[in-house]
Parts: C-alpha cells; structure tokens; sequence
C-alpha cells in the first residue's frame, strides 16, 4: 500500500533529541556549543523542545544545569508534568552515559529539521501552484527563496580563520604566478582595471552619471571585453534597451562601425566584411541578455541564480538601477526605495559571489551646488 504525505512519518530521531537533552545535564559547557548547531524548533518532540528550551534558559543566566535545576525550572514554569514528570528528566540521564558524542547527535537533530523544512516548504509551494497567481515570476521567486533559506541555515554560521588560510595562500599563489595586477574581473580599461584590480566577488559597483553621457556604451564595453578577453560569464539586464538593440550596440562596438549606420543601413560594401567577423565573435562570448522591463529585485536574483547554476556566472550588469521595480508596499519615497534596491542588489553580490555594476541616473542636485562632484543622495 502507497502511503501519502500526509500518513508518513516526518524525518525525526528522538533518541538522538533525548541524546542531547542528556549530555546537557551531563556536560554544561556544552550548552554553547550545541546551540550553535541546534535550537528548540528543530527538536520534533514539542516535549524535548521544552526540556531544551529550559536548559538553555538556565545556562543564559548563568545557573547550574543538571537534573534536579532543569526539574525546578519546568516546575517554576508549570511545565513538568506536561513533559512527563521528573521522571523524564531523570530517565534523559540514563540515555547517555558519556556526552562524547553530543555534537555528533545533534548535528543528526539539525540535519532532520532541516528535511521537514523541505517537507514544509514543497507543500507550500504546491499550495500557491495550485491557487494559480497571475504573476507567476513572483512566485518563482518566492518559492525559490524559501528553499535557499533553508539552504542558508544549514550553511551558515562561523568560520574558523585557520580554515580559510589555506584557500587563502591558494589565491595568493595563483596570484603571484600570474604576475598582474587584477586579480578580479576585467573592465578592459586599464587605467580603470590599475585602480580597481578589476571587479570582485561580493561588490556592488554603481556607475552613476545624468542622462546621454555613455552610461550604457561603458558597460556594454566592459562587458564584452570580460567576456572576450577574460573567458566571463556576464549577464545584462537591460531595463531601457531592448535585445535588438543591444546587439545592434555590440555588433557597432566589435565591428568599429557608427551605430547610427548599423540602424539606417547604410553601410559601405568594405563594412560588410567587419560585420561578418564581428557576428563570428559575438556568437561565441559567454554575454547573456534580458530585456524584461520592470524586473524586481527578487526577479534579477532568481534569473542570476538559476544562469548561475546552469552556465556559470562571474559578472551581473543591471541598466538601469532606477527601473527595477520595489516590490515595498510601505513607502513611495523614491530615496528610502531605492535604499532598499541598492541593499538587495549588495545581497545578490554577496549570495552570488559575483561583482553586480549597477548603472544609475544623476537627479539635477549637483547643477545647483557650487561643488558638482556627485553623492549618494543624487541618485
């Protein structure tokens, strides 16, 4: 017989829960080490997350943890007997002879949790499937994020310096051996590559100028050239132009032909030579596009997320920061919006570890200060 989801047995180890509960009594310093690893909604059993929880509560104020402290600490609570008396707490003692193994047990508590989340999470990504939502991007999204926070949990956490050295020293290696000076992704313009050492994992990179002043041809440029020359995986989002255009602005730039020409047609016989090797080029740099108008934030992210997962990705351009939309009901207030676009573009960076530029339109502020030089405010 087939059982459905609803008749199975959710991922669990209770002996290993009892496991921990018991070392706890046995061993306080471990108390810290183990909440680093576990915390009460990860224990299946409501009556061990009860038990946990006063434990935890002891050692926060600085109190002994042992049986006869966490039986009064479920009694003050008017608890006891709804965890089964103080013969539980007793009986918990009995399940560990050594606290040897706790972190071993409770890395097994963690790792059950963290499937029934998943168990959680599908029947609630099913659910909104089958309400049928209009906007079927947004939900995406939505039901991606909930697996990778999930993900992010079961990640995340310290790390100890002396176990990053070694990655470290590997970089550094390369690095000397390579002889250069940019050691992230390339723009191409080396004045600029000599100042930035190129664009590196994690940063978000804002090209702020007003209107018609190349904005869109920098970027463009830089990323055909981290395509070309250095083998990136670059994605375009462009917010203003559309795919024909910007092939049409790739093919002008490649083939050092006027744009204007390219749009009109009026190209010399000699031209069509130039064009030809250009498209032979262009069709083999790793540069992927999209002209969707109006992404969010979290659309940007899905996107870079699955081409990331698919092809490889080493470089996010975005044009133009303005056009992305807020999906922040709360406020209209263009500065506070675009405070909280320009925080999750950060986010997607450091998820992504890859560089994000982010082109942005200057308001008219700076004309009316006697100094023109550009702040965050004019954005």
């Amino acid at each position: 017989m087939v059982m459905t989801a609803l008749e199975r047995v959710p991922p669990q180890n209770l002996e290993a829960e009892q496991a921990i509960l018991g070392s706890l009594m046995v061993e306080r310093d471990l108390v810290p080490v183990i909440s680093e690893i576990v915390e009460k909604a990860d224990f299946y059993a409501p009556h061990h997350a009860t038990v946990y929880d006063a434990i935890i509560s002891l050692y926060e104020r600085g109190e002994p943890v042992d049986k006869v402290s966490v039986t009064e600490e479920l009694r003050r609570r008017r608890l006891l007997e709804e965890v089964g008396g103080a013969d539980f707490v007793s009986q918990l003692l009995n399940t560990v002879p050594t606290a040897a193994s706790a972190e071993y047990y409770a890395r097994v508590v963690a790792e059950k949790s963290i499937l029934r989340s998943l168990i959680t999470a599908g029947g609630r990504i099913a659910t909104i499937g089958f309400e049928q939502p209009e906007n079927v991007d947004d939900v995406v999204d939505r039901c991606e994020q909930m697996i990778f926070d999930i993900g992010r949990r079961s990640a995340g956490g310290f790390t100890l310096v002396r176990d990053l050295l070694k990655t470290a020293f590997e970089r550094i290696d390369t690095l000397y051996h390579q002889k250069g000076t940019v050691t992230g992704v390339p723009s191409g313009f080396a004045r600029l590559d000599q100042f930035t050492t190129g664009f590196q994992p994690g940063e978000l990179i804002i090209i702020a100028a007003r209107p018609s002043m190349g904005k869109t041809s920098l970027c463009l440029n830089m990323a055909m050239n981290a395509a070309k020359d250095a083998g990136k995986h670059v994605a375009v989002f462009s917010l203003e132009m559309s795919n024909d255009q910007l092939v049409q602005r790739f093919l002008s730039m490649e083939a050092r032909i006027d744009a204007q020409a390219l749009r009109t047609g009026n190209i010399k016989d000699k031209e069509w030579g130039e064009i030809t090797r250009a498209m032979g080029v262009l069709a083999e740099v790793p540069v992927y596009v999209d002209d969707s108008a109006a992404l969010t934030v979290g659309e940007v992210r899905s996107r870079s997320r699955r081409l990331a997962a698919t092809t490889g990705l080493d470089l996010v351009i975005i044009d133009y920061l303005q056009l992305l939309r807020s999906t922040n009901a709360r406020t209209t207030n263009r500065v506070e919006i675009i405070d909280e676009i320009c925080r999750s573009l950060k986010a997607l960076a450091k998820e992504l570890r890859v560089p994000v530029i982010a082109l942005a339109q200057l308001n008219r502020s700076p004309e009316s200060r006697n100094d023109k030089r550009p702040m965050l405010s004019d954005l």
